[in-house]
């Protein structure tokens, strides 16, 4: 069972694959992190070696901000906009879409589910 910064990695996977169930690491800083420990891409994460093990795990801890660190780093960035009332941060704030996409029809998925409106009723004579 390889274990690296706190995540158990799948062992019936490829290294590749199996290093991106790391928050902070895809694919290509998958591969730039096989690469400079010398392993090959294909090989299986239950056929690393224990020397192949330590020296990816001196490589990601030395190297990269993964897993928790990074997402706290991420929350104080959205947090450090919304206390600077930038339009992000409010964005952020109500919950819709922060990119420029447009919200009358989509967005569902940062808006949440349809919340009905009731209309007005018409006064009776």
């Amino acid at each position: 069972m390889a274990r690296i910064a706190g995540i158990d990695l799948p062992k019936n996977k490829r290294g590749e694959i199996g290093l991106t169930y790391i928050y902070g690491v895809g694919r290509s800083r998958a591969r730039e992190i096989l690469t400079e420990a010398g392993v090959d891409f294909n090989t299986k994460v239950e056929d690393w070696n224990d020397d192949q093990l330590t020296v990816i795990r001196n490589i990601i801890s030395e190297g990269y901000k993964v897993e928790g660190e990074l997402r706290s780093e991420v929350q104080l960035n959205i947090k450090r906009l919304m206390d600077i009332g930038a339009n992000r941060g409010i964005r952020h704030r109500l919950g819709l879409p922060l990119r420029g996409q447009r919200t009358k029809n989509n967005s569902r998925t940062r808006k949440g589910k349809r919340k009905t409106v009731a209309n007005k009723k018409k006064a009776t004579k």
